[in-house]
């Protein structure tokens, strides 16, 4: 029997065409609610954008989102700075370091996945009572920071040792033959291998940066001006957006707002992609 009976047999098998329904159907839905939810947001808060939302200073007038947007760039700046090297050099001591079958590598693994599933809330009431309470450094930049980067570290320490782990063996071979040290071939082979897979988790982290609203109630406060220190009490754009749809005061602006963030998201994430694809076609 040929290869392209076996085939058209399977196509007619109940199960198999049932499966592939199954499966065109999960993604039809998948994409409606999607385009459902973009269009949505799009369509209500487009129409609603003004000059007035992009003043300088916030006013109970102009509900000016632009304070929020700077904050939200601080704060996602300042956090990845403390994260991202944290959870990169981690993620190469577990993968390059450490022996095969250590317990505290086990141990480091089980914690970070745990830490991933713990709702944002949490990591907020843990920041006001570290931060606030015990440090004493009130609602501020530094510790909305802070807690996103404690937040976001398992993230990107999993991202990262996937793909080192992706990383072929024989490329370390190569280099540890050529008379290369460890270090070395960590830093000029491994991880610029490995930097598409890196990327992808800092992508992910941005975006949950980006989109965190309980946690910042917590520590970093809702003031509505642009920040002038790292101690000053901040608003970023989506805690902006949950206190004027909060009020029901303001329910023009919240839809511009959170048509403003989708953007804003959907902008970091094209711009994240482009220089994965960069470099990966500059090392091709």
């Amino acid at each position: 029997m040929s290869e392209k009976t076996l085939r058209a047999r399977r196509r007619r098998d109940p199960l198999s065409v049932f499966l592939r329904v199954i499966v065109w159907l999960a993604a039809l839905i998948t994409v409606g609610v999607f385009v459902a939810l973009v269009g949505y947001i799009l369509i209500k808060g487009v129409p609603n954008l003004s000059l007035d939302l992009f003043q300088l200073k916030y006013t109970s007038d102009n509900c000016s989102m632009l304070p929020a947007i700077f904050n939200t760039i601080y704060m996602t700046l300042l956090s990845l700075v403390v994260a991202v090297p944290l959870g990169i050099f981690s993620a190469i001591y577990l993968t390059e370091y450490a022996r095969r079958g250590n317990k505290l590598v086990k141990v480091v693994r089980l914690t970070t996945e745990t830490l991933q599933g713990i709702p944002s809330i949490v990591y907020g009431l843990f920041g006001y009572l570290f931060f606030l309470v015990q440090l004493q450094w009130g609602y501020s930049l530094l510790a909305g920071a802070m807690t996103l980067a404690i937040m976001i570290l398992p993230l990107i320490m999993r991202t990262t040792e996937e793909a080192v782990l992706s990383v072929p063996d024989g490329y370390r071979e190569g280099s540890f033959a050529l008379g290369a040290g460890r270090l070395r071939t960590i830093f000029r082979i491994v991880l610029p291998t490995a930097i598409p897979g890196i990327l992808a988790g800092v992508i992910l982290a941005i975006g949950r940066i980006v989109g965190e609203t309980a946690a910042l109630i917590y520590t970093a406060g809702t003031y509505a001006q642009t920040a002038d220190s790292l101690f000053s009490p901040v608003r970023t754009l989506s805690v902006h957006m949950y206190v004027l749809s909060s009020e029901g005061l303001h329910i023009d602006q919240a839809y511009a707002t959170a048509a403003v963030l989708l953007i804003v998201v959907v902008g970091i994430n094209a711009l994240s992609a482009a220089v994965a694809k960069s470099i990966v076609k500059r090392r091709g």
